[in-house]
């Protein structure tokens, strides 16, 4: 079978495709690598001549500055008009969200447009940002969520543009048209699932793909001292809550100077990232989740302890009786104290980083959760 997967912003396309390839399928991946995390694609429509050079990077900026048009989308959307010649012969197509082109709504509607003519089987993937996941946030019936910041002081609006365009009219009117022409709805965490849900949305429930053949399990050596790694996406800096990790750092810096090391990165390539953070023990992912976001889970496939999302709603979907990561919430003693506690007893490092390799492969492995792709896809019998 042949499947063609549109988009990628984790590595989540990508490690699909690799268990697709080991069931016998024929995968290909066209993304933009996601600016500057540089995801691997077997075509790219990324905007390489005006992110690549001076001139057209200026003149970009200037254009946008006076006009308030990102040239960029467009460029994409024409490189991506370029490929669809190549695009034949697929069985199914999936979308990793309704602006999986990252170009003008109303392009992005002709495209899938084209698409949508070759291909008959289709999907939406919600692992992000999406309409009704915006929706409900803002109804505010969660304790917290990426838009609490913004609900706390509503002159950080301009930071959260990106989660808040998908309410506006053009990205509603793409999300309503591929709810209305894709077989499938498919939510990767429970912190799209939920809302999709709560929305009036019906969704399959597939877990995020991680290659665990690919990722080595490292049982956690306690040397002289232990390290903590955070990795900053200034574009997310806000709505992951990353400045309570900095604070809390900040006191457990100065609490046990002498038995802890500390990375602090910003900004860096997918691999690039993955290589810093090898010589760590504990990782500082992301607060206001429910469940865990990619990078967490390929933290704990390596056997590190996790900041991120845990909390109830996790443990009782998954029926957990102990810690697999460690609950991040948006308060800095919690995390100080659970900081703490970790440097305090290392021993506890080793077990949770032990149960969450065990977890990862139970609820997260590749080509088991690309068979539940298959059977979402209605295309198992198909080879």
């Amino acid at each position: 079978m042949k499947i063609l997967l549109i988009g990628e912003y984790s590595r989540l396309h990508n490690s699909l495709k690799e268990g697709l390839v080991v069931l016998g399928h024929e995968v290909i991946l066209l993304s933009s690598g996601d600016h500057f995390k540089k995801f691997d694609s077997d075509y790219s429509f990324h905007s390489s001549f005006l992110a690549s050079y001076w001139l057209p990077r200026k003149l970009k900026n200037l254009i946008h500055i006076l006009i308030g048009i990102d040239l960029e989308k467009f460029e994409r959307g024409l490189r991506f008009y370029l490929l669809l010649p190549q695009l034949n012969n697929f069985d199914h197509v999936q979308l990793i969200n309704s602006d999986a082109i990252e170009t003008f709504p109303f392009l992005s509607r002709f495209l899938y447009k084209k698409i949508f003519k070759k291909i008959k089987n289709r999907s939406l993937l919600i692992c992000g940002d999406e309409t009704p996941v915006i929706d409900y946030l803002l109804k505010k019936e969660s304790d917290y969520s990426i838009l609490t910041p913004y609900f706390k002081d509503d002159s950080l609006k301009k930071h959260f543009e990106y989660p808040l365009k998908y309410t506006t009219k053009n990205y509603r009117k793409t999300f309503d048209w591929l709810v209305k022409n894709c077989q499938n709805l498919i939510a990767s965490d429970l912190d799209y699932k939920i809302p999709m849900e709560k929305m009036g949305y019906s969704v399959h429930f597939i877990p995020n793909p991680v290659n665990t053949r690919k990722i080595e399990f490292q049982e956690q050596k306690m040397n002289d001292k232990i390290v903590i790694f955070l990795g900053i996406n200034r574009s997310s800096y806000i709505k992951k809550g990353i400045s309570y990790f900095e604070k809390a750092l900040k006191i457990i810096q100065e609490k046990y100077a002498e038995k802890l090391a500390v990375i602090i990165t910003e900004n860096l390539p997918y691999t690039d990232y993955i290589n810093l953070y090898n010589s760590a023990q504990i990782v500082l992912d992301q607060i206001y989740a429910d469940d865990q976001g990619y990078n967490a889970l390929e933290a704990m496939a390596k056997g590190k302890v996790v900041f991120t999302g845990g909390g109830k709603k996790f443990m009782d979907h998954y029926n957990l009786k102990e810690q697999i990561n460690i609950n991040a919430l948006p308060n800095v003693d919690s995390l100080v104290n659970e900081l703490s506690f970790l440097i305090e007893n290392p021993e506890s490092i080793v077990a949770i980083g032990k149960r969450a390799r065990a977890f990862i492969e139970k609820e997260h492995e590749y080509i088991s959760i690309a068979s539940q792709y298959l059977e979402a896809w209605d295309l198992k019998t198909i080879s």
